[in-house]
C-alpha cells in the first residue's frame, strides 16, 4: 500500500491536459495527491500553475528523468496518441503506476506491449475512459440483467459534435492516420468520440476474444487523413451487435449517448451527463441522474486501500479491436463537395464544415443499428470494410 499524498507526475498539461491539471489540483487540496512534476516541452508559467500553493512542481521535457528526480509513484499520461506506448513503458519500467488517456495506444500490438509491460512490472494501469466511472453503468447493467427492457437486440452509440476548422491545426498529429511510419489513428471513432464507442462496448460486455467481425465506414469532410464522419458495427459470437455513428461535422452540437435496444423497451444513457432514461412497455418513462467516481481518485484508492480499478487495460480490449479495424481499413473516403458546406462559428470568426443531414443520419443509425450505407446516404457506398 502507498501512503498519502501520492506524488504524481503529469505528462501533457496543456490541451486536454488542463482538465487533468485541474483535477490533480482538486485532489491535492483533499490531501490525496501531490503534483511532483510536469512533463512538457515548454514549461508552464505561474498563471497556469495557479492554485498549487507555494510548492511549484518540478518541470522537464524528459519524462524518465522527471520520474526519477521526483520519486513519483504515479503518472498521468495525456500526450499525443503515438507517444503513449513509450511513455507507459518508461513509467512501468520504474515501477510507476499509470492513468493513461484514451485511446491507450494507436495499434493493437502497442496495446499488447503496454499490457505486458505493466503486468511484468506489477504496476497498476487505469485507462482514461471517464464514462466507465459513472454509477449509471452498473445501474444499466442491473436493469438489463433483470429483464427491464426484455431481450436485448443491440447496443448503439451516437455522437454529433461540432469542431471548427482550427481543430485540425492545433497539433501536427491532429487528424492524422500516421506520421511517417508511425501510426496515429486520430479519427472520430478512435479519439474525440472514443467514449461513445467504448461505452457501448462496455455496456454490452463485449470482449476482444468474442468479436467475430468489425464493419467500418470511414468518411471525411475535412482535408485530413483520418475520418471525421464514420460508423462501425461490432459483431460477436455470443451477444447482440454494437454499432456507433459519429461525426465532428454536425449541423447542431448534441450530447452523445448510448442506447440499449430491448424487445420490450429501451435505455438511453447520456454518458457525459450520467443521465439515464428508461422507456418500457407498461411503464411511464423514468429518468435518473447518477454519481461518478473519478478515475484518478479510484487509482489512488486502488494503491492505498486496494480498491478495484475501474478501467484496467483488459476492459478496453474490445475498443482496441475497433481501433485496429479503423487503422487497417482503407483510407477514409472524402465526401463529395455537395455533401457538406462551410458555416461560420458565431462570435469567433472561425468556420467549420457541416455535413448536410448528418444529425438525422447519426440518430437514425442509433435507432436502427444500421450503417450509413444501409440507411441510404447518397455518399456512402454499399459495401463495408470488415478487416
Amino acid at each position: 500500500m502507498t501512503s498519502l499524498p501520492l506524488p504524481i507526475v503529469l505528462a501533457g498539461a496543456r490541451g486536454h491536459g488542463r482538465w487533468h491539471l485541474a483535477n490533480i489540483r482538486r485532489l491535492q487540496h483533499q490531501g490525496l495527491v501531490r503534483l511532483a512534476g510536469i512533463c512538457e516541452l515548454t514549461p508552464l508559467d505561474a498563471t497556469e500553475l495557479a492554485g498549487f500553493a507555494d510548492e511549484s512542481p518540478e518541470q522537464s521535457a524528459d519524462f524518465g528523468a522527471l520520474l526519477d528526480s521526483t520519486g513519483a509513484r504515479a503518472a498521468v499520461i495525456c500526450t499525443p496518441i503515438q507517444t503513449h506506448t513509450a511513455l507507459a513503458l518508461t513509467a512501468a519500467g520504474r515501477g510507476v503506476h499509470l492513468l493513461l488517456e484514451k485511446p491507450p495506444a494507436a495499434t493493437r500490438a502497442d496495446f499488447d506491449r503496454i499490457r505486458a509491460g505493466v503486468r511484468d512490472a506489477g504496476t497498476a494501469c487505469q485507462v482514461g475512459f471517464q464514462s466507465f466511472g459513472s454509477h449509471a453503468v452498473p445501474a444499466i447493467r442491473e436493469l438489463v440483467a433483470t429483464g427491464a427492457v426484455g431481450t436485448v437486440r443491440g447496443y448503439a452509440a451516437a455522437g454529433a459534435w461540432v469542431r471548427d476548422d482550427a481543430y485540425y491545426g492545433r497539433a501536427p498529429w491532429a487528424g492524422r492516420r500516421r506520421i511517417g511510419d508511425t501510426d496515429v489513428v486520430d479519427g472520430v471513432l478512435t479519439n474525440p468520440l472514443a467514449h461513445a464507442v467504448a461505452t457501448a462496448l462496455e455496456l454490452a460486455g463485449t470482449t476482444a476474444e468474442d468479436i467475430t467481425a468489425i464493419d467500418t465506414e470511414l468518411f471525411r469532410a475535412h482535408d485530413i487523413e483520418a475520418d471525421d464522419t464514420s460508423c462501425v458495427r461490432v459483431t460477436t459470437a455470443s451477444g447482440p451487435p454494437v454499432t456507433a455513428a459519429v461525426t465532428l461535422c454536425a449541423e447542431q452540437a448534441g450530447e452523445p449517448y448510448v442506447i440499449v435496444h430491448g424487445d420490450r423497451g429501451r435505455i438511453t444513457f447520456w454518458y457525459k451527463q450520467d443521465r439515464v432514461l428508461v422507456q418500457r412497455a407498461g411503464h411511464g418513462p423514468l429518468e435518473t441522474v447518477h454519481g461518478r467516481t473519478d478515475l484518478l481518485e479510484n487509482l489512488v484508492a486502488h494503491l492505498t486501500e486496494g480498491a478495484p480499478l475501474l478501467v484496467p487495460p483488459e476492459r478496453t480490449g474490445a475498443f482496441m479491436e475497433v481501433v485496429e479495424a479503423v487503422r487497417t481499413a482503407p483510407e477514409p473516403r472524402p465526401l463529395p463537395s455537395d455533401a457538406w458546406h462551410t458555416a461560420p462559428v458565431p462570435g469567433t470568426g472561425a468556420t467549420r464544415r457541416v455535413v448536410r443531414g448528418i444529425d438525422a443520419l447519426v440518430a437514425s443509425g442509433a435507432e436502427t443499428l444500421a450503417l450509413f450505407s444501409e440507411l441510404g446516404a447518397p455518399w456512402a457506398r454499399s459495401e463495408v470494410t470488415s478487416p
